[in-house]
């Protein structure tokens, strides 16, 4: 039942929706919303300061009176949905307050919530102030021309704004710091060097890491190198594809010297009677160049270094993925997507077999020179998946004018 109201609300969320708030939002992510701390203080002219924000247990502390006043839906449903409580342990615990655990529909109700703090500051506050806002469900940070406007200014509106909705800022998360001390956000490390604004994965963040491939390793102490190869591949491939939109390289390199160490340690244990070179002939190779690959005739593992590490592009601010005008553009977003991941190339290769390397809006061939935009057959603002049956490759130009005249029709 969830499911069908969140169907209806989330169209309404995304319309009322902060330009720059990207958590629990579709075609959004933690990439734009790095890349937007990008394009706000790398400039010459940027913000210097920024206060970093944490709303103390958001999704536990939403007041429902807040959410049954404002959220437009069925107020009767709602206040039974924020009323049902949780069981555990066998037992029935009341909720007096915040969104339903684990609910479809909590994300979605927390930003409708939330939503209204850019507005507020941009509203108030002149151009001068360098007000700039990028949330991320709870996590936000707000920039500004000096630390006098963040904490006398802006700090008291979040406050009050918070505080109607029964939510109050963290006293401990939340900060007010100049670019170049640094300030971690959603993993990532921002710091400005001079002109240079570096972007890096946290040191808490890759010390995550490091420890979770550590603990793993303890685990599979006695098991084979198949096997170790196995369960740090998707561990590795995931952090490195979520970093990958930074300035990463570096960071990579260390970190796969940290984990060769760490698999250098854990072979040895295993064989303490064999000598090192027998150990390095056992488990490491040589590849060209490359030396200390951990792999198998079979299995290798994932070199963080080989992750090429991109500048991600990102989406547009007042996109909206339930308007018919951003279908395209959107469309777009996902071809460039499909085309910068092994996964989604072949999915564009098995779309152009299927068609059989034919346009269906005019039949004449696709190939690299004429480019490609991959089309949703039913629209994804009147609910259309991201499915193989759904999706068909289309002439760039074919796509903007079937868009063209659906639009105008």
């Amino acid at each position: 039942m969830q499911a069908l109201y969140w169907l209806a609300l989330d169209p309404v969320a995304e319309t009322r929706g902060d330009p720059n708030s990207y958590g629990f939002r579709s075609g959004r992510s933690t990439a734009d919303a790095i890349a937007q701390c990008h394009n706000a203080l790398s400039r010459k002219h940027s913000p210097k300061w920024v206060l970093e924000g944490d709303i103390k247990g958001c999704f536990d502390n939403i007041g429902h009176d807040w959410l049954v006043g404002n959220v437009p839906m069925d107020r009767r449903v709602l206040s039974k949905w924020l009323k049902a409580g949780f069981v555990e342990g066998h037992k029935l615990f009341p909720t007096d307050a915040g969104t339903p655990q684990g609910g479809i529909v909590s994300p979605c109700l927390a930003n409708l919530a939330l939503d209204g703090m850019e507005g507020l500051l941009k509203d108030s506050l002149p151009r001068r102030a360098k007000i700039n806002f990028i949330r991320y469900a709870d996590d936000f940070v707000v920039t500004g021309a000096s630390k006098e406007v963040l904490e006398t200014q802006v700090k008291p509106m979040l406050v009050g704004f918070l505080a109607e909705r029964g939510l109050q800022l963290s006293a401990t998360k939340t900060k007010i710091t100049h670019v170049t001390e640094g300030f971690d956000f959603l993993g990532w490390h921002v710091r400005k060097h001079k002109a240079f604004l570096r972007i890096v994965p946290s040191k808490r963040n890759a010390t995550t890491l490091y420890a979770k491939v550590r603990d793993r390793l303890r685990e599979l102490r006695g098991a084979k190198q198949d096997d170790v190869v196995g369960a740090l591949n998707p561990i590795l491939r995931g952090w490195g594809n979520y970093h990958r939109v930074v300035h990463a390289s570096r960071p990579f390199a260390k970190m796969d010297y940290l984990i060769t160490r760490a698999l250098w340690r854990w072979a040895v244990r295993r064989h303490p009677m064999k000598g090192k070179r027998w150990i390095k002939r056992r488990y490491f190779r040589a590849n060209g160049s490359r030396d200390w690959l951990f792999q198998t005739d079979r299995f290798s593992l994932v070199r963080l270094a080989s992750i090429s590490v991109d500048k991600h592009i990102k989406v547009r601010a007042d996109a909206n993925p339930y308007d018919p005008k951003d279908e395209a553009y959107f469309d777009e977003r996902l071809t460039r997507r499909m085309r910068s991941t092994l996964q989604g190339r072949r999915r564009l290769y098995w779309l152009w077999d299927r068609q059989e390397g034919l346009c269906p809006v005019c039949a004449a061939k696709i190939t690299k020179a004429t480019g490609w935009h991959v089309h949703h057959v039913v629209w994804r603002v009147y609910g259309g998946p991201d499915r193989l049956s759904n999706l068909q490759l289309l002439h760039p130009t074919c796509h903007v004018q079937l868009h063209a005249r659906a639009t105008k029709g």
